[in-house]
Parts: C-alpha cells; structure tokens; sequence
C-alpha cells in the first residue's frame, strides 16, 4: 500500500519523545525533557514540530470501559447490500454519526466493514444489534465475534 505523504525523519530523540508521550500522555514538559536530557525549552519545540506535522495527531484520554460499566467487546463483520457510492457514502455518515461505533474499517476481501463496539450485558448487545447495527444503510447482513479475553491491547505504534 502506497502513501503519498513523504515518512517524517524522527531522530533518536524524536522516537523516545514518541514513545514517552504514548505511555503517559500527561508528561508536563519538564519532565519530559529530563527525560529525554533536554533543556525544557528544546524539548517543547520537538514536541510543537511533531505536532504541527502532524505526527502527533492528538491528545487523549483511553477510558476503562468496565469501570464505566462495558464488560463486553463485540467486532462485526458488516456486508452491505451494494456497493454502489451512495450506499458507501451513507452508511459511512451513518457510522461516523454513531457514537457507540468505536471503530469502523472499510476491509478489503470478502467483507465490507468491520465494527468494534462495547456493551454492558446480553440485553445491551441485542439492543446494539437490532436497534443500531442491522438500521445503518445498506446493511445486508453481519457476523459478529464477541471477546472472551483480551490478550493484548494496545494504542502505542512501534517507532
């Protein structure tokens, strides 16, 4: 797969910089910099460069879906009755309209999409499925897995 965006030139600072920030996202900038022996003032620039080029994309918050009360994971397989562009289109609105969709990929081979979405018990994920997955435009049919463990999970890239 092919991009047309050059790949950034991440020294070896950049890169612990990164991977710093990926495991603890609320690094004041000082700390940051010791420990990534800078100077404070130095450590900001790398940081607002990797922002502004857009290597960092943006700051958050990861939640514990079961302390909020979603013991359950479900992905979906979505097959959509065509693929023609107003469908596609529709159906991608439509998701990105549903807040509890958490993710969506549009996948290559044998099927159209793939969901991953989060619920609290057996009614819950019932009431996902009929009132909110199988009314998305287009929506043919789906196949859904539910998590039984998760083995790893995990937000941070490889630098």
């Amino acid at each position: 797969m092919r991009t047309d965006s050059p790949k950034p030139q991440l020294d070896a600072i950049d890169r612990q910089i990164l991977t710093l920030l990926q495991a603890e996202g609320r690094l004041s900038n000082v700390e940051l910099a010791e420990r990534v022996h800078l100077s404070p003032s130095a450590c900001l620039r790398r940081v607002k460069q990797l922002e502004e080029s857009g290597v960092i994309a943006q700051y958050v918050a990861l939640l514990n879906a079961k302390a909020l009360g979603q013991h359950g994971t479900c992905f979906s397989i979505i097959n959509l009755e065509t693929m023609n562009d107003g469908v596609l289109k529709a159906f991608e609105q439509a998701v990105r309209d549903e807040p509890e969709v958490l993710d969506c990929f549009y996948v290559a081979g044998s099927n159209d999409y793939l969901i991953r979405f989060s619920y609290r018990d057996a009614e819950d994920l019932e009431r996902f499925h009929t009132q909110v997955l199988m009314r998305l435009p287009g929506v043919e049919r789906s196949n859904s897995m539910l998590v039984l463990r998760t083995v790893k999970k995990t937000t941070a890239l490889p630098l």
